[in-house]
């Protein structure tokens, strides 16, 4: 679909506005006049129903800048909450501001009653509900009831497969950020009750049976309309549960991963040529690297989640707003930290064009987590397109998010292949690396050498590829480099350099206020 149908895709006026918090009725029916039921009767309702799904990951409300919000209290929206959670507390990303809810990010201190834990907590369970309520309403026997056949009802097939995909992936970042969790789908009952409480493994082999299930339903690789997922959407999220695996329920499952990283690059996605296209206004129109996004416009989907925010937040000081990143101005707030641009130390001289940073008037030393000034910029996120020209407006962003992309398929079958996973090479994977690398350099001089190809190369590669893409927390667990005293950065543990800190918190508290709701959950270990 292109992006000036976005309008009719991501704002659709859908009646599945439901439940604002994740409480004892967790699923409960949504509270509107006009009844679900009658809403399925017209098939021109379907569309827009799943849209709301997709929507939900980009925008925070109903109406323009995040107005009539979907849920109370405080609410970032989902990509903003995910990336903050992912990003905030881990060596890549730092933010000045003074909300309480951010400030026990950087320290890894939070507790089950921080708000933004239960924003984004309560963001993934909307987002499950939304999938559900779409599921429970079109099945075979309520699509006959409903004189949905023919044409139609095979066009819901396909719909109900990505609701089941979208689904999982909420699921999945409960699964990585939350561990054992309330769990509800379309078979439980509307109205209020209490959910039960699945393991982290349970819910795994859930999401990894459901991924595959979807799998002849939904749409063949690279030929579903912008920006809906396909079967090479599915088969990522697979290789990141099996990457992950071990985490997750202590198997290993680097074959798996290896698997489904192979079907991925056999179906035909490239790598963009250059590095930074991926990461402006136009990259819905110029590049086929991106696998799955979620897709952001300035003047149809008028949001401060998103990259909106990963825009505006990154720009103050000297930095020019206007004419470098095609916005109004900047919020002063986020900055890396000298870990992260150390990574692109190269003793060759040789340039990284990942090295993304605005040290002008900055300070590499970040002696003050509140001070702009202290900490380097990234300005790898831009309001402009790949011709220079700003966005379609200086406040809401047009740049989409790329969730999934090539260049991660490629680390993560190296990875895999080094983590002992069979069914690659070292050959291919030294490949797949060096490929990156080379449109890093723009040429050959920056090509490491099998001997080189080692975990620890292999984490700071994606520090260096994925830097502020959502990725650096579950990277850092995996690879044993999160809570510990084996690798710090400047105030992890609310030190200045940095110290460990309790294993534990390698996943987060489910909040307090559903452990009051619902007498079915045991908190996870450590927090009260």
């Amino acid at each position: 679909m292109k992006r000036n149908n976005i309008n009719s895709f991501l704002l659709s006026l859908v009646l599945l506005l439901l439940a604002s918090s994740c409480s004892k009725d967790l699923d409960r029916k949504p509270f509107y006049d006009i009844t679900t039921a009658s809403v399925f009767t017209d098939f021109s309702n379907y569309k827009e129903l799943i849209a709301k799904a997709y929507g939900g990951l980009a925008l925070t409300g109903q109406v323009t800048g995040d107005g009539n919000a979907d849920i109370g209290g405080v609410d970032v929206g989902y990509l903003r909450g995910y990336w903050q959670m992912q990003e905030l507390s881990t060596d890549e990303a730092r933010i000045a501001w003074n909300d309480q809810y951010l400030l026990p990010m950087h320290g890894l201190d939070w507790t089950s009653q921080n708000l933004l834990l239960g924003a984004m907590y309560n963001r993934i369970y909307l987002q499950v509900m939304y999938c559900n309520e779409f599921l429970r309403q079109t099945t075979d026997t309520k699509l006959k009831d409903n004189g949905i056949t023919g044409d139609n009802a095979v066009t819901v097939k396909r719909y109900r497969a990505e609701m089941r995909f979208l689904r999982a992936y909420s699921y999945w970042h409960a699964i990585d950020m939350f561990g054992n969790v309330p769990f509800v789908t379309e078979e439980d009952p509307v109205g209020a009750f209490f959910p039960k409480q699945t393991s982290r493994k349970d819910l795994f082999n859930y999401v990894e049976a459901e991924l595959k299930a979807i799998d002849e339903d939904l749409a063949d690789a690279r030929t579903n309309e912008y920006p809906r997922v396909d079967k090479a959407a599915a088969w990522m999220l697979l290789a990141k549960l099996y990457l992950n695996a071990e985490v997750y329920t202590g198997a290993p499952r680097y074959t798996d991963a290896i698997t489904y990283c192979n079907k991925i690059t056999a179906a035909g996605y490239t790598l963009e040529p250059k590095f930074q296209h991926l990461f402006l206004a136009d990259n819905d129109k110029i590049t086929s690297e991106i696998i799955f996004r979620i897709a952001q416009d300035g003047i149809h989907s008028k949001t401060y989640n998103g990259t909106t925010f990963l825009v505006h937040a990154a720009v103050g000081g000297s930095m020019d707003a206007v004419n470098d990143f095609g916005i109004d101005g900047g919020w002063y707030g986020l900055r890396t930290t000298k870990n992260i641009v150390n990574l692109f130390a190269d003793i060759t001289g040789n340039t990284d064009s990942r090295a993304m940073f605005h040290p002008d008037g900055q300070n590499l030393e970040m002696n003050s987590i509140a001070n702009f000034a202290d900490g380097y910029p990234v300005t790898k996120w831009r309001n402009v397109t790949s011709t220079g020209a700003g966005g379609s407006d200086k406040v809401f962003v047009d740049t989409d998010f790329p969730v999934f992309r090539l260049g991660d398929v490629y680390l993560m079958y190296a990875e895999a292949v080094l983590r002992g996973g069979t069914g690659g090479s070292a050959a291919t994977a030294l490949e797949y690396v060096n490929r990156l690398r080379e449109r890093a350099y723009g040429n050959t001089s920056g090509n490491v050498k099998t001997e080189q190809l080692t975990l620890d190369f292999m984490l700071d590669e994606r520090g260096r590829e994925l830097m502020w893409e959502g990725q650096r927390r579950t990277d850092l667990i995996r690879f044993g480099k999160y809570t510990g005293a084996n690798y710090v950065w400047p105030w992890k543990g609310n030190t200045k350099d940095g110290k460990g800190v309790e294993s534990y918190r390698t996943i987060f508290p489910l909040p307090a206020a559903d452990m009051i709701a619902n007498p079915n959950l045991v908190q996870n270990q450590g927090y009260n």
